[in-house]
């Protein structure tokens, strides 16, 4: 049972490190959005991407699921193509969706690509995350992001985040060592821009990888695993829990925890009790009820919750959906399935065991 003045970080950071836990601590992708009636009366006033640039602004649609909804942690109101921009590539953000200008086609775009100082060219995002954690305080986690490699490079090469990736898997195909250049540099300049969303208070970070699904295994291996585990190793002496999502993970979960991931953030196509007997409790999950489901009725929101934390006993788990919660899901089923983590029972059996 939640309360005013638990400490929401202490479990989540508990949680994140397969401890203990009376609990299992609750938030949602993209839980600062278009299904809250105050984000919409903000976003009437602002454009997304002045909302991501003025932290005041970034910090109060963040803390809004927070105030509405009561989830466990804050993740930081940003949008993953701002490295792109601060690596030279003009963003846009119409209603359609983002546009990024001038898409990487050649060895000499990727290659006027520049690195950045996260504290001057996207010091709005440290802003915001500064501004959360002193408006939530000391007892609530706020969580940095990123995209991952991969993703991020796919966008940098299709110019948009809509449609398909055919012309970035072309690249891929035709010029491997290309892909690996591009790669690289985005890893360099996302460990550094994590280590400021640390250095701003972050309790936690998370890659998101959309595209890891459009990745064979051996690509994955290939070129994803080891820009990854570059960011994450770069990160690692802070202390500070990395998460992992990537859309379509059943395939790769043994590759996506050689990351370095301390949680693994998995969609609603991969099965918490097959994924937890793959990997034990060497590393914690997150998710996964399919996003969809919160469209429905609140008992089948509450059911799926439930199972959800059933199929991990509740060790080393932080419940999530699998993706992104959906534009249209009502608030109220939002907050039901928040409430059916926080209340759900978790395994003593496999609690005692990790004590011992």
């Amino acid at each position: 049972m939640t309360s005013g003045d638990e400490d929401r970080k202490e479990l989540f950071l508990r949680a994140c490190r397969c401890e203990p836990v009376e609990r299992v601590p609750v938030w949602m992708m993209r839980q600062a959005g278009r299904y809250l009636p105050e984000y919409q009366a903000v976003r009437a006033e602002h454009s997304f991407l002045e909302i991501c640039k003025t932290p005041e602004l970034a910090a109060e649609v963040s803390l809004q699921p927070f105030r509405t909804v009561g989830v466990d942690a804050i993740i930081v109101f940003s949008d993953i193509l701002v490295v792109a921009e601060a690596m030279g590539m003009k963003l846009d953000v119409p209603d359609a969706g983002p546009v990024l200008a001038d898409p990487i086609r050649d060895a000499a775009a990727v290659r006027r690509l520049r690195d950045f100082d996260p504290e001057w060219e996207t010091g709005f995002v440290g802003d915001a995350i500064r501004a959360i954690c002193k408006a939530a305080g000391p007892s609530v986690p706020v969580i940095g992001f990123a995209a991952a490699p991969w993703t991020l490079a796919c966008y940098m090469i299709e110019g948009q985040t809509r449609g398909d990736v055919s012309t970035a898997k072309r690249m891929l195909a035709d010029e491997p060592a290309l892909v690996r250049e591009l790669t690289e540099r985005i890893a360099g300049v996302t460990a550094r821009y994590l280590q400021a969303q640390i250095a701003a208070g972050a309790s936690a970070v998370q890659l998101f990888d959309t595209w890891a699904s459009e990745l064979s295994p051996s690509q994955y291996g290939e070129f994803e695993l080891p820009a990854a585990r570059s960011i994450f190793d770069a990160l690692g002496a802070t202390g500070v829990p990395r998460i992992l999502f990537a859309k379509g993970s059943a395939r790769i979960l043994g590759a996506m925890a050689k990351t370095g991931a301390d949680v693994l953030s998995v969609d609603w196509k991969t099965d918490l009790a097959d994924a937890r007997r793959e990997l034990g409790v060497s590393v914690a999950l997150q998710g996964n009820v399919e996003p969809s489901i919160l469209l429905g009725p609140v008992d089948a929101v509450r059911r799926a919750a439930e199972e959800a934390v059933r199929k991990t006993g509740g060790i080393g788990h932080i419940l999530n959906l699998g993706h992104g919660i959906l534009p249209n899901t009502p608030v109220e089923n939002a907050r039901a399935f928040v409430k059916a983590g926080q209340t759900a029972a978790v395994s003593t059996r496999v609690a005692a065991g990790k004590k011992a």
